[in-house]
């Protein structure tokens, strides 16, 4: 979400050649799928995870610049909030060792990256949401420097048309309204990338939107938005109603949101770039000079700059991704239901179980998404979000289950084939799902942590923004000792 943008403002003849671009693009590409053209034969995985910054006190640290400076890596990059920080992991493939190289890589970079921020000031933490922000965070004060962010924020509201209205019901109730889309900076996430083949690919996003609601119970991790306890999982609400481009108006009438579930199972990769074009206007109508088809007659591969800035605004919890790297192009899925943290071995965990589940289900002889549907998928995902790790799903042959019992009987058997399909070594898969299954027996993930942590502070006498912030110090000591979130008292 870091990539520059040049243009500030957009004429209406802008929009309408972008508009004509990107449908040119669309062409391209459903050549370039009858073609057969992708690269996919030894397929990559990979992960991205969004930080936050927090003072000495716990409080959220508007320092991400500084602390960028100071790490000097390329692989961080930042974020939309000056308290966010992102760091995109080197691809591998699991059958190499990649979940072994992805956990060493990345708590190697992160320790690196926690010394060189604690000199500035500011502090790692992987949540889903920083409990400490406060309303005073949320305005355009705390955007980051990068132009796009401006630019994005300044068209989501000309196109909604007034500012956005946040209203949030769990066991307390959060109303509020913001002049900008910061309240989006909130939510911090783990995003999982599976490289497909056209062909595999409707079958991993179907198995990537079903089993969506299970990676919500198992990894629920942001309980708290703006000292009120809302989901278990408040980054889905929240990046659903931050990002809204619709007035109340286009609500009743039907419209699509920008941040989607969807609303069927696909056959194609391609019915997702035409839905995305045929419902959604572009917010950053910014169009280049390349022609695509005399690029890709030419033998080369064509970049579809304008589809691929339109993709990505919009916020799909699953995205389909069209990329070129070393001048090949290849698909993926793009898993984006995961918040961030509690701890490294935490993430790993969930990644493997993701990363094992959909392969197997992917590959099953009766695909799942066959037996159940969509709504069904729908309605896992937004109870599961709102519950977290004692949510109750639908499951085709089971009926209504606790989440933890289906990944006990069902789920984890069916990770540990697929990884072993992956080729994943199973000392290192075997050790990763051990995780997700003490998770289950122990029914303590990192938003039940949290809120109890939180009760017993206020039981002794606290208020809640003190109770806040010592479960949030506690949590990050926790977090840097890497043990399990189920082993936490």
């Amino acid at each position: 979400m870091g990539e520059e943008v040049e243009h500030q403002e957009f004429t209406r003849a802008d929009r309408t050649r972008h508009r004509e671009k990107v449908r040119r693009n669309l062409d391209v590409l459903a050549r370039m799928l009858r073609e057969s053209r992708f690269e996919a034969d030894d397929p990559m995985t990979g992960m991205e995870i969004e930080l936050n910054l927090v003072d000495e006190q716990a409080q959220p640290a508007l320092r991400n610049a500084e602390v960028l400076e100071a790490i000097a890596d390329p692989a961080f990059q930042t974020e939309l909030g000056l308290f966010n920080l992102e760091i995109n992991a080197e691809p591998r493939r699991i059958g190499q060792g990649g979940l072994h190289a992805f956990e060493e890589s990345l708590r190697a970079s992160l320790n690196d990256a926690e010394e060189k921020a604690a000199a500035q000031g500011a502090h790692l933490v992987m949540i889903g949401i920083l409990p400490t922000l406060d309303h005073g965070h949320m305005g355009p004060a705390a955007l980051s420097a990068n132009p796009r962010y401006r630019l994005l924020s300044d068209q989501i509201l000309a196109a909604r048309g007034e500012d956005l209205a946040i209203d949030i019901s769990g066991p307390e109730r959060l109303t509020a309204t913001s002049e900008t889309i910061m309240p989006e900076a909130a939510c911090t996430s783990t995003q999982l990338h599976v490289q497909v083949s056209p062909e595999q690919f409707p079958a991993y996003w179907n198995a990537s939107q079903a089993v969506a609601s299970i990676q919500l119970a198992l990894g629920a991790n942001s309980p708290y938005l703006l000292g009120k306890e809302l989901w278990r999982e408040t980054r889905i609400p929240l990046f659903e109603q931050a990002t809204d481009v619709r007035s109340e108006e286009l609500k009743a009438q039907g419209v699509r949101p920008r941040v989607w579930f969807g609303e069927r199972w696909v056959t194609s990769i391609f019915d997702l770039f035409e839905e995305n074009v045929r419902y959604f206007s572009a917010l950053l109508p910014i169009t280049d000079d390349e022609d695509p088809l005399a690029v890709l007659e030419a033998g080369r591969t064509p970049s579809l700059a304008e589809l691929r800035l339109h993709n990505g605004t919009i916020y799909r919890w699953n995205r389909p991704v069209y990329d070129v790297v070393e001048g090949m192009p290849h698909l993926r899925v793009e898993n984006r239901v995961l918040a961030a943290g509690p701890t490294m071995a935490d993430t790993m965990a969930n990644a493997a179980f993701y990363f094992g589940l959909v392969r197997a289900l992917a590959t099953s002889e009766r695909p799942l998404w066959s037996q159940m549907s969509f709504s069904a998928a729908e309605d896992n995902f937004h109870a599961a979000a709102l519950q977290g790790i004692d949510a109750q799903v639908y499951w085709p042959g089971v009926g209504q289950v606790p989440a933890v019992e289906l990944v006990l009987r069902r789920l984890l058997p069916l990770a540990r084939e697929g990884l072993a399909a992956w080729g994943a070594p199973e000392e290192e898969s075997g050790r990763l799902l051990d995780i997700i299954e003490q998770r289950c027996l122990a029914t303590q993930n990192g938003a039940s942590w949290f809120v109890d942590r939180v009760h017993d502070v206020e039981r002794s006498g606290e208020d809640r923004h003190t109770a806040l912030t010592a479960a949030l110090q506690e949590y990050r000591e926790r977090m840097h000792a890497n043990e399990p979130v189920h082993t936490w008292e």
